[in-house]
Formats: structure tokens, sequence, C-alpha cells
């Protein structure tokens, strides 16, 4: 596999001339943006409150030769704050291949492209994935400008353990799909990090609460906006507080605990003797019993003694 050096890159793709210094506007003051490099720049722009961007990406926005955005009209609001008149250019989930080629050739021909999502970080459900496997696969720059994310600012505050999250993003939208994702997703030894939209909020977490049981869970909504809100609970306790509420409103993210330690234990255990004798079919009762606890985790003894009981009853 080919590895693409940015830096290298980017001094191959000097075409066109250097753009003139741009400008943007922080803290009452006018700051000029220095040209930047040919490339694809993925930029994370603020998820609610304005003063959340950093100062590289205003630079990169005020220095591109466009700006790729989900929906211009959002868009329109960060660069007008900020003082910033680059070019906005609709790219979303309906662009078909040829608005991608288009801004391929433009990379091609030595242009700075940054891509935004509607807000938060470009390609974490948003579109922009296609763009980005396009810029790599024609050797072209593809750098990132880190900033805002929903799901991480929803985790941190979440009291839920964040060595290990699993992000989701949204879950199916009716409720046998929806069930079956959440029956899929229950084992994973890791924080859920999902998003919903509010009108589903109150089913999907009955829904979980259903399927996951009584987990820690948080419901963080309009992250740091002015109405921003964390609540937090069991699953059972909000699926019933939501369900004798009026429909919230806001962005929403749902972060669900990982199962327990005894949880696991359990889901481990269920259908270990179909395994054992699966094993035990193609393979001695050491081996076997090696190849059941490497899959399950559980201790090799206690493993090795239920297949030697298997076998006994089974005359081997």
């Amino acid at each position: 596999m080919r590895q693409i050096d940015n830096r290298t890159a980017r001094a191959g793709n000097r075409i066109a001339s250097p753009r003139k210094a741009a400008s943007f506007t922080a803290f009452g003051l006018a700051a000029e943006a220095d040209p930047i490099a040919p490339g694809l720049y993925l930029v994370a722009t603020p998820i609610g409150n304005l003063g959340d961007v950093t100062l590289r990406a205003l630079k990169t926005l005020a220095a591109a030769d466009a700006i790729l955005a989900e929906d211009t009209r959002v868009t329109k609001t960060l660069l007008a704050h900020y003082g910033i008149t680059t070019p906005l250019v609709a790219y979303h989930e309906h662009s078909g291949e040829a608005v991608r080629d288009r801004m391929i050739e433009r990379l091609r021909a030595g242009q700075s492209l940054a891509l935004v999502s509607d807000a938060g970080t470009p390609l974490v459900s948003d579109p922009g994935y296609r763009l980005v496997e396009a810029a790599i696969a024609a050797a072209l720059p593809v750098v990132p400008i880190p900033g805002a994310s929903a799901a991480l600012a929803a985790l941190v505050v979440a009291g839920l353990p964040t060595d290990r999250f699993f992000f989701e993003g949204f879950l199916p939208a009716k409720t046998g799909p929806r069930r079956a994702r959440l029956e899929a997703l229950a084992a994973i030894p890791a924080t859920l990090v999902l998003y919903e939209a509010p009108h589903r909020l109150a089913e999907c977490l009955k829904d979980a609460a259903e399927i996951l049981g009584q987990r820690p869970a948080a419901i963080a909504r309009e992250l740091t906006k002015l109405h921003e809100t964390v609540r937090r609970g069991a699953l059972g306790e909000l699926a019933a507080l939501l369900a004798g509420e009026p429909t919230p409103k806001g962005e929403i993210v749902l972060l669900i605990a990982p199962p327990s330690p005894e949880a696991r234990q359990a889901e481990a255990e269920a259908g270990l003797d179909e395994k054992l004798k699966a094993a035990l079919a193609r393979h001695t009762v050491k081996d076997a019993a090696a190849l059941v606890a490497g899959e399950t985790g559980l201790p090799r003894r206690d493993i090795y003694a239920r297949a030697l009981g298997l076998a006994r009853e089974s005359g081997e």
C-alpha cells in the first residue's frame, strides 16, 4: 500500500499561483490569513457556540480557494460572524460523481478546498468520505483541521467510561431494524455513542432499556448552546421520563454504558456447550478447550473441565 506524504504532495501540486493573502476578524480585530498549500482541508466547525472555532480553522477557511459546505446557508452564518468572504460551494450527500470529479480537478489544478459540515467535524455522520477517498486515490493531500465534535463533547460530560467507546451514529428509524441493531451492539465492551432525532428519542430509549437492561446512560442535548442539558440515569428511568414529557428540541447525543463484567460473563457463557460440542467434533479435548477459551475469554481450566465432561457424556 503506497503512503502519501502530504508535504511532498503539496509541493508537487503547486500548479496555480498562490492566492492573495485573505483576512478574517476575531476578537474585534482584523487578521491576515497567509496563503495555504494546495489540498483538501477537513475543517471542524462549532457545534453551537461560535466561539469554539479554532484560529487555524479561521485561517484555513479565509485562505482557501473555496469552501465546500453541506448547507451553504448554515456556513454563511459562521463566515459572516468572522468576516470571511471565501466562495461557498454546496457539497452534500446528494452531490453526485460529477460534482466530486469537478472538485478533484480543482485540487489537481493546485487549488485549496476546505470541506465543512453543518457543525462539528466533517465525515462524522456527515457526507464527505467519497471525496476524501477520491482525493487520496489521486495522490492529492488531505489535511485535518481538528476541532469541535458533538460525539466527543457528549462523551466527556456523560460520566460514563471513556477508555473505550463505540460511535454508532444514527440508529435505524423503524422499530424492527432499530431493535435488531441494538441487539447487535449489546455485547460491545465500550460506551455506546449514538445520535438520535428528537421525535424518536423516547422510542429509542424504550427499546434500549428492553434490550440492554438498566445500564447507566446520558442524554446530552444542545451542547455548547444556550439550552445545553445533560440528563443522566438508568436507561429505564430515562425512558420513563421522556415518555411523559413533550418531545425535546435540538441536537441530541445518547450515551449508554458498556455491559457490566457480570453481563459479559453471562454472554460469554451463553451457548458455551454448543461451541464446545462443535469444537470437539474436530479437535481433541485439550485443543477444543483452548480454542473455545480463546473465543470466549473464559478461564481455560474451567473450559477444559466442561469439555472433558461433555466428551465423557458422549462416550468419547
